[in-house]
């Protein structure tokens, strides 16, 4: 991770009643820009507010980021980059009971860089069979 930035998210009533109950969820999502240079994430589920009734939201709609406009241009700029991305690693509230995302700017893997982890995993799992088989 090269940097770490945390950002508010734009929430309608329903939506941060549910993240207050901790029925969120940031796993497979991803933050992108979209042509007029606001960052949104993508693929974040929250769960249907119980008492929302006909008020409630679309549990998978993209939701803006709330960030500064020197953060947003730095951002922008590196993620153009090649090879960088922005990764959504925590949500939670703050003190003041506002929904925070903690998000970071990523490098992705060489394609070498994979294959050695790969590599390192199948002997871990190697490692571990032949070790069962002693102790049984």
């Amino acid at each position: 991770m090269l940097d770490l930035y945390v950002a508010g998210i734009q929430l309608t009533g329903t939506e941060i009643k549910s993240i207050r109950e901790s029925k969120a969820r940031i796993t497979e999502s991803f933050c992108e820009f979209n042509d007029a240079g606001e960052l949104f994430i993508i693929n974040m589920y929250i769960e249907e507010y119980a008492f929302g009734h006909h008020f409630n939201h679309n549990p998978k709609s993209e939701r803006r980021l709330l960030l500064n406009k020197r953060e947003l241009r730095s951002l922008k700029k590196d993620v153009e980059a090649k090879g960088n991305a922005i990764v959504p690693l925590k949500l939670f509230l703050n003190e003041r009971g506002f929904a925070k995302l903690e998000i970071a700017l990523g490098k992705g893997k060489k394609t070498h860089d994979k294959r050695d982890v790969i590599k390192d995993r199948d002997n871990k799992i190697d490692l571990a069979r032949v070790k069962k088989s002693f102790n049984a």
